[in-house]
């Protein structure tokens, strides 16, 4: 078993002892949404400007966008993505730029994958956002509110997102 199994072994253990605790104390705040956090990963927000449209179907100025990368092979500290390399074995992230983005309450966090990844799952559950969307397909515990869309369709997404957002009065019509 090479370390990078074990760590993930031992990241996936601490996550799912996290997950327990924090969906039986979860509390929902009713506060109008006025900045988004978006998680993703690599190759989507490669193929699309995510940070766009979420500004422009939202109507929300203040949106900052983190995507994974699985491999880097030149580690440069960047501010638009994070590896596995900048989670520590008990499960913290330790690149300071993403550890900021985790630490900053956003009115709202996008999960935005399909996929069920360790690291991204993780960032999610260790963001301090108040209000946590994703899609349901990922993990029920980490959403306030899931919703089922293909991550290729990302207006569809959005504006099933907005349309609960403003059920919700987080948004106005």
């Amino acid at each position: 078993m090479n370390f990078l199994k074990l760590k993930e072994a031992r990241i996936k253990k601490k996550f799912d002892k996290n997950i327990k605790q924090v969906s039986e104390h979860r509390i929902v705040y009713q506060k109008e949404i006025k900045s988004v956090g978006i998680l993703t990963t690599e190759i989507i927000s490669s193929k699309i400007d995510l940070q766009a449209k979420i500004e422009t179907v939202l109507g929300v100025r203040n949106v900052k966008i983190y995507s994974f990368k699985k491999k880097d092979k030149i580690k440069d500290t960047s501010f638009k993505y994070f590896t596995q390399k900048d989670i520590n074995w008990s499960g913290v992230y330790i690149e300071p730029s993403f550890k900021s983005f985790l630490d900053e309450p956003f009115d709202l966090l996008i999960g935005y994958f399909k996929e069920a990844n360790l690291y991204l799952e993780n960032a999610v559950l260790q963001s301090n956002a108040t209000f946590k969307a994703g899609f349901s397909e990922v993990n029920s515990k980490l959403y306030e509110l899931e919703i089922s869309e293909n991550t290729e369709q990302v207006e569809a997404f959005l504006l099933e997102l907005k349309k609960y957002l403003q059920i919700l009065k987080k948004l106005k019509n």
